[in-house]
């Protein structure tokens, strides 16, 4: 997805694209934690991702693309069973219980697995000085972040749950960095992208359903009890979320450098955090605020690398 060749784009839409990305991913972890005020996690994760990837879908076949490859939907359905299944899935969870702009903070980490888990790039990667410095940060602003909670966690009767949340928390972008990268690796063009990613989301919104009825959420779910606010963040979700900003994400990729695009994930966690802050209880500690800074700097020393490796390439 990600190309070395850019195209020739009106600076307008370019503007209002990255607009997009920086500000409606980052209000994604905001609007999961209102929807979940009246969806169970997992149904949550299956409204979402069954009507987006069908909603996709649809806008495929009336272009006239090709949709069917068995070969490109096997990537599409291990992808996203990873990136969506696995990491956003975790992040759905996490959220009954762990404040959004924290979850942001920690999602931002996912460029310090991409390092690790790419193993191919493993010897360009790990022998640039700036790399494996960001790394080191990274897991530092990782102790940081939630190094403060956990103690006080300890305290609380639903210690357990939360502690389990935060470990899950940590495996969340281990799988939304393995789902990329097998995507990545194993890309044969023959579906397009929007295709490609309707099938990801239909195959993340069978596994939620699947999780959905093993957890018996069924049972205890109440349709017409859904409240307004819910309603309208899970329409936010499937919209915003799930359809434009990674539209507006796929299309950057084609008209401007792709470490320019990947700036995305140093606005996110700052627009979490401040929607969290205004419109919500939550607070955040001046140790969490470290965290943030360390963790952000960490993925600017990764990508620093890689700015230098696309400069040399392209002079």
């Amino acid at each position: 997805m990600m190309s070395s060749s850019t195209k020739t784009a009106s600076p307008i839409l370019v503007y209002v694209a990255f607009a997009t990305v920086y500000i409606v991913w980052g209000s994604t972890y905001f609007f999961i934690q209102k929807a979940l005020t009246g969806f169970p996690p997992f149904i949550l994760g299956a409204f979402r991702f069954i009507l987006a990837g069908l909603i996709l879908m649809s806008w495929c076949k009336l272009r006239g693309e090709n949709v069917f490859d068995r070969k490109s939907i096997k990537t599409a359905v291990v992808s996203g069973l990873l990136m969506l299944g696995v990491g956003n899935g975790i992040v759905i969870w996490v959220e009954q219980v762990i404040p959004s702009g924290l979850v942001a903070i920690m999602v931002a980490s996912a460029a310090i697995w991409f390092v690790i888990l790419d193993k191919p790039k493993w010897g360009e990667n790990l022998r640039s000085k700036s790399t494996v410095a960001g790394l080191i940060v990274g897991f530092i602003g990782v102790i940081f972040l939630f190094g403060e909670q956990l103690l006080q966690t300890l305290n609380t009767p639903q210690s357990t749950f939360q502690i389990i949340s935060m470990c899950l928390l940590v495996i969340g972008p281990i799988g939304w960095a393995a789902g990329s990268l097998y995507s990545k690796h194993h890309a044969d063009n023959k579906i397009s992208v929007s295709a490609g990613t309707a099938w990801q989301m239909l195959a993340a919104g069978f596994a939620f359903l699947l999780g959905s009825l093993l957890n018996a959420e069924h049972k205890h779910f109440q349709w017409s009890e859904v409240p307004a606010e819910a309603w309208l963040s899970i329409i936010y979700l499937i919209l915003f979320g799930s359809i434009a900003a990674f539209s507006a994400y796929v299309w950057l990729l084609t008209v401007r450098p792709a470490t320019q695009v990947s700036t995305y994930a140093y606005v996110n966690p700052v627009v979490a955090v401040l929607l969290s802050l205004l419109f919500t209880t939550e607070k955040i500690s001046l140790i969490q605020v470290l965290g943030l800074f360390i963790i952000l700097a960490s993925v600017l020393l990764i990508n620093l690398a890689k700015y230098k490796q696309n400069k040399l390439a392209t002079s």
